[in-house]
């Protein structure tokens, strides 16, 4: 009989055909996962790359300078008429007009100079010229009889055989004969023309006159009725410019020093001097003073280099008053500035033949490029800023532009920027208006400063309630009730931002503007009911306490919050009435009570978002956070009570800094859906791009400005570009939040992962 230890032991062989099948497979799905892995986190790494790249280059172009390359170069088309008054194109480029010293108005081809016609002045050799503005084609003569004759270009455009035929002409919609301004020879003219009335100021050798004609229409003929006024007005020796104001209220008498008068003359019977303002710095001269577009803002020229710029800011009394803003710096004296027509732009030409562009607004030069070896005298753009003329000794050069993107610079977009119209330098986020002379305002402060404030908001909401509730789920709730609770809650992240934010826009924002008392009594009320229902509930008998189940306590606090919020609800009106006299928001927008000039209100505002986008936020948080409390080990927990901590000890100093890597990643994860959400901020907010942290006030954020402006900016245009960077402005702000978030966690995994 054979013994256990006779008995051989089977021998197990791993080399069998199926087995050697199984490895192969296994090292082949092995090899597979891996290969899949990598591969897919490169192709994450590579979109995100990629999504970065192509930000930079729909951005790299705002930054871009402009470019100036010449395409045609020709004598003076009709030398014969003397050098230029005034010079410009039409709308393609294709037709040039320039006014003669004699007084003949031509138009000649761009391309070549040949002379396309020649209109000669009706009423002869003119002894003052000026230009009502590049916008109009409306210009003025002025004769030595005193007379003013007012034309206007004029291009009419068919397509005989499908091909562009542009024809040009000179109207003159007050007549040919002129009007009789003066009985002395002006030498100083300046017109303005509206629907309503005609403005024209003359000076002469010793005087000065201002003549209005006010616009009537006779509703039997239909017919515009003139109606004459004048008005003599203070002369200034030596004045080099004359300049009437877009609302023909103001008159600016400048002489060759920079000295200027400001004269009132809304008023033609009592003509005043508003003003002497000193425009100019220093011992230069004056070279140019001339309106930007949209006639607010005067650009001042000197000889040192320097223009400035200049516009209407009202003083604490209300009143009115031409103000320096800002001013950018020629290296060497001027001859000439040209304006743009339709942007805030200007370009400047030195005794040198160098040509700079600038926007007026941004004070960024984009273009410095010398483009003449003669004596230059003027420059002209075109109307679209596309092209430029440049009058020299030699003749006339026409050069292409090319500068998509002059109003973009980093302190317009970073900085304080000070716009016509406004009281002081502001943070003005505005992409579009309804009148033509509008000037985009594209400052990312407000945004920015939106984006971040939705975000605190809503985390200030979200992080408390979710981190501690996730505490209490994990640690201290009942298994059974936390295998209800949990889920519930993940649930809330299925539903749509979009329906929060219609709820939190259409409903909870009006019922917080009603009850705004409640929601104030409710942050008081609803803790000290809690902790006082709490207290009571301690001191109950032992068998009534025994009569719910260990971990189950938490669900004695939903009638009571409810009872309370209810009763909060309810005496709202009482609690307005009787502290905040009937009106809380009037209350608040007392001066003193709070802040020295109150407290706005605006229905959708900061706390609506803080609610609706903290309980969209709340599940994130929630779920990471409860997962990472509820995976600390539990022989952590059982040891630290095992040595005689108290459940409380243990959370703080055992189970909450071993799953603080956690916790803070749901926090990070949590910041980063409040700073990317926008569905909420667009429905809730109110949308507006203001810089204020008031609680009561809305604000726009990067995301939502995003969603409302993208579809509707053109193609290829700053607007579109801006967008582009506000996207990825909000790209690197993530990408700097998660990386920092990244750190950190290490940083507490590293710290606690010995516990």
């Amino acid at each position: 009989m054979s013994t256990k230890a006779d008995q051989k032991v089977p021998e197990l062989d791993f080399d069998t055909p199926a087995l050697k099948r199984h490895r192969k497979v296994r090292a082949l799905k092995d090899r597979s996962a891996s290969v899949g892995i990598a591969i897919g986190g490169s192709s994450v790494i590579l979109a995100v790359l990629l999504i970065c790249f192509y930000l930079m280059y729909e951005v790299a172009p705002l930054f871009s300078g402009a470019s100036i390359e010449q395409k045609g170069s020709y004598s003076l088309p009709a030398e014969e008429s003397g050098k230029s008054l005034y010079l410009t194109s039409e709308e393609q480029t294709e037709i040039g007009f320039r006014v003669a010293e004699n007084g003949d108005m031509i138009y000649f081809n761009i391309a070549d100079g040949s002379v396309i016609k020649n209109v000669g002045n009706p009423l002869g050799q003119p002894t003052a010229f000026a230009l009502e503005s590049d916008t109009s084609r409306m210009m003025a003569f002025a004769y030595a009889d005193g007379r003013v004759l007012v034309a206007k270009q004029n291009y009419k455009t068919t397509y005989p055989d499908g091909v562009r035929l542009i024809t040009p002409s000179i109207e003159y919609p007050y007549g040919a004969e002129g009007i009789q301004v003066a009985d002395f020879a002006p030498r100083q003219l300046s017109v303005r023309d509206n629907d309503e009335r005609l403005t024209l100021a003359v000076i002469g050798d010793q005087q000065a006159q201002v003549v209005r004609l006010n616009k009537d229409v006779n509703f039997i003929t239909e017919e515009v009725e003139l109606t004459e006024t004048r008005a003599e007005i203070p002369f200034v020796e030596g004045t080099r410019a004359l300049l009437i104001s877009g609302d023909q209220r103001y008159l600016y008498v400048a002489d060759v020093n920079g000295e200027m008068s400001e004269f009132d003359i809304r008023d033609l019977a009592d003509v005043t001097t508003k003003d002497q303002i000193d425009l100019i710095k220093g011992d230069a001269q004056l070279v140019s003073m001339r309106y930007l577009l949209g006639q607010s803002s005067v650009m001042v020229a000197d000889s040192s280099g320097r223009v400035s710029q200049w516009f209407n800011v009202r003083d604490e009394n209300n009143v009115e008053h031409l103000t320096y803003i800002r001013d950018v710096q020629h290296p060497t004296g001027l001859v000439d500035m040209a304006m743009e027509h339709r942007r805030k732009g200007f370009a400047t030409l030195d005794d040198r033949g160098i040509v700079s562009i600038f926007n007026a607004t941004s004070s960024r030069q984009v273009v410095d490029e010398r483009v003449s070896d003669d004596t230059a005298r003027m420059i002209s753009f075109a109307p679209r800023a596309n092209g430029l003329l440049l009058e020299d000794s030699k003749g006339l050069h026409f050069f292409a532009v090319d500068n998509e993107h002059p109003e973009v610079s980093w302190s317009s977009i970073w900085g304080k920027v000070w716009y016509e119209g406004y009281q002081e330098p502001t943070y003005t986020w505005q992409s579009s208006a309804a009148n033509n002379d509008f000037e985009p305002k594209y400052s990312l402060m407000p945004l920015a400063f939106g984006t971040i404030k939705a975000a605190f908001y809503a985390m200030l909401m979200a992080v408390p309630l979710a981190i501690c509730g996730a505490i209490y789920t994990a640690y201290f709730m009942a298994a059974p009730l936390r295998r209800k609770i949990k889920p519930v809650i993940e649930l809330m992240e299925a539903l749509p931002t979009v329906i929060l934010g219609f709820l939190a826009g259409l409903f909870f924002a009006p019922f917080l503007e009603e009850n705004l008392a409640a929601a104030f009594s409710i942050l008081i009320v609803l803790p000290v009911g809690v902790l006082l229902f709490s207290f009571i509930w301690s001191r109950m008998p032992a068998g009534i306490r025994w009569m719910v189940p260990e971990g189950w306590q938490p669900l004695l606090l939903i009638p009571v919050i409810v009872l309370l919020g209810w009763g909060c609800v309810a005496m709202s009106p009482v609690i307005e009435l009787s502290f905040f006299d009937g009106n809380i928001r009037g209350w608040l927008g007392e001066p003193g009570i709070i802040f020295e000039h109150g407290i706005t209100f605006d229905q959708r505002n900061s706390m609506v978002v803080g609610f609706a986008m903290g309980f969209a936020v709340i599940p994130t948080i929630f779920s990471i956070t409860e997962d990472a409390i509820f995976s600390v080990p539990k022989a952590l927990t059982q040891g630290s009570l095992a040595l005689g901590a108290t459940y409380w000890q243990t959370m703080t100093r055992v189970v909450l800094p071993t799953a603080s890597p956690g916790i803070f990643s749901a926090i990070m994860i949590g910041m980063g859906r409040a700073v990317g959400e926008t569905m909420i901020v667009l429905m809730a907010t109110g949308n507006t791009p203001i810089m204020d942290f008031n609680i009561f006030e809305g604000m726009r954020t990067l995301a939502a400005n995003l969603a409302v402006e993208v579809p509707e900016s053109e193609v290829g245009s700053s607007h579109y570009r801006i967008l582009f960077l506000a996207a990825f402005v909000l790209f690197v702000f993530t990408f700097v939040v998660n990386t920092i978030a990244e750190t950190v966690r290490q940083h507490l995994r590293k710290k606690y992962g010995s516990l």
